[in-house]
């Protein structure tokens, strides 16, 4: 009973920031601002970052663009926060996304949890990527060979979900 009370004292303290952009991100003052907005210092910030690759299917990708819904984009990924510090005793989360025309190796999101304890920042981090590439309304193109390739979704990012 304890441990779920102070279970959710820490819920009412989580900071949850989200940001769609179309400009680059410096990772280290995103984590020095999500560090920042705990209410308690953190024990652990476990965090992905994701970058434009130069393949798709075997074939050499140039640039992808993605695409985004102002307004409702950001109320989606804050469900998807909300979510995830709901199942996990977390201080604040972070996403940022960018949308626009990406080039190889630029970065594309950013996600962190920061908890008290490293196991909940990591299975945390991992639930919020997981249900960030498959419920969040992004639209992705591929340009391979000159031409537009839509994304489609993926099998490996669906049973991604199906374990939580």
């Amino acid at each position: 009973m304890v441990m779920k009370l102070l279970f959710s004292l820490l819920l009412l303290e989580v900071d949850l920031i989200v940001k769609v952009q179309k400009t680059d991100f410096n990772i280290d003052n995103e984590i020095e601002l999500l560090k920042n907005s705990c209410s308690k210092i953190p024990g652990a910030i476990s965090i992905f970052t994701g970058f434009v690759r130069d393949f798709s299917n075997n074939k050499k990708l140039t640039s992808m663009t993605i695409e985004q819904y102002p307004g409702m984009t950001e109320i989606e990924l804050k469900k998807i926060s909300q979510n995830t510090s709901n199942r996990w005793p977390l201080l604040g989360t972070l996403i940022i996304h960018r949308y626009g025309i990406l080039q190889v190796s630029e970065k594309i999101v950013l996600t962190a949890c920061a908890s008290l304890h490293r196991k909940a920042a990591f299975e945390a981090n991992q639930f919020l990527m997981d249900f960030l590439k498959t419920k969040a309304p992004f639209w992705k193109s591929e340009k391979i060979d000159d031409k537009n390739h839509w994304v489609r979704e993926n099998n490996d990012d669906i049973n991604a979900i199906e374990k939580w």
